[in-house]
């Protein structure tokens, strides 16, 4: 509610905590790639984003969801190994795309040590992408899952709290405690489709040939220009050694002879000379 005649309403997604518009302006007047990282409880979406006058252009993305139809992945697409695999293969295609370095974006996610959206940075730099980050932040025994393989181990086999918990795992025909094993295999298996691709470049913008002719017209007026300014100098100069100015002649010497006498002044009663 409005507290006083100079309160301001914040702007929608603001209010609704999806938008950090002080952050979002930083990166963009930086003028570097965004890595956007969104996880949610089921999926994680993970792009690559340049930002235009136009709006937003991706470059590359990746969803958790190609893991399990492209690269056999059996376990939840909405944990931290599958977050970790989906930013390996944003990353290995931005690299095929030519891109070389981004910014992390997490949105209104809260940086806690060990986070999803770490484990999306952790993949992304595997992959090749110079992102700048700090390393306490990140946790290789979550990436890999070995802390879900743990927790299995000590629900016990077979156990009824452990087929309720794993009743998708078990579904899939997967063991939760070799969850580290294929997700393994699972990488070495993105990373193999990545090998033989090509990189391209990423190209300059191409100017148009309206334009280029535009440049080629400037560039004869710009020289005629540039003459009549260094001629008109050149004039200035020439008059300043002269010492002529427009309208005045010069200066002469007032010789002494041409000087006359100045008379003495005379007193009440005293005859002039």
């Amino acid at each position: 509610m409005a507290k006083s005649s100079n309160y301001r309403v914040q702007p929608r997604r603001r209010r609704e905590g999806k938008t950090d518009y002080k952050a979002r302006k930083a990166m963009v007047i930086s003028r570097r790639n965004r890595l956007v990282a969104r996880p949610s409880l089921r999926n994680v979406t993970v792009q690559i984003i340049s930002a235009k006058p136009t709006g937003d252009i991706v470059l590359a993305a990746a969803n958790s969801r190609e893991l399990t139809k492209k690269y056999g992945w059996k376990a939840a697409t909405g944990n931290v190994p599958s977050a970790y695999l989906t930013g390996l293969l944003c990353g290995l295609k931005a690299k095929t795309v030519g891109i070389t370095d981004a910014i992390l974006d997490i949105g209104m996610v809260i940086p806690t040590k060990g986070a999803k959206v770490f484990a999306i940075l952790q993949g992304v730099l595997d992959a090749g992408i110079d992102v700048p980050h700090n390393e306490e932040k990140m946790i290789e025994e979550r990436t890999k899952g070995e802390h879900i393989a743990k927790y299995a181990k000590s629900l016990g086999v077979g156990s009824e709290e452990y087929t309720a918990k794993f009743s998708k795992y078990i579904a899939c025909q997967l063991a939760p405690e070799k969850l580290p094993d294929h997700f393994d295999k699972v990488k070495d298996d993105i990373l193999g489709a990545f090998k033989e691709a090509k990189v391209v470049e990423l190209s300059k913008p191409q100017k148009s040939p309206s334009a280029e002719k535009k440049l080629e017209a400037k560039e004869p007026q710009s020289k005629a220009q540039k003459a009549k300014s260094t001629s008109a100098k050149e004039k200035v100069i020439s008059k300043d050694k002269t010492g002529k100015a427009k309208g005045k002649a010069p200066n002469e010497k007032i010789s002494d002879k041409n000087v006359a006498p100045k008379k003495k002044a005379t007193k009440k009663g005293e005859k002039k000379e």
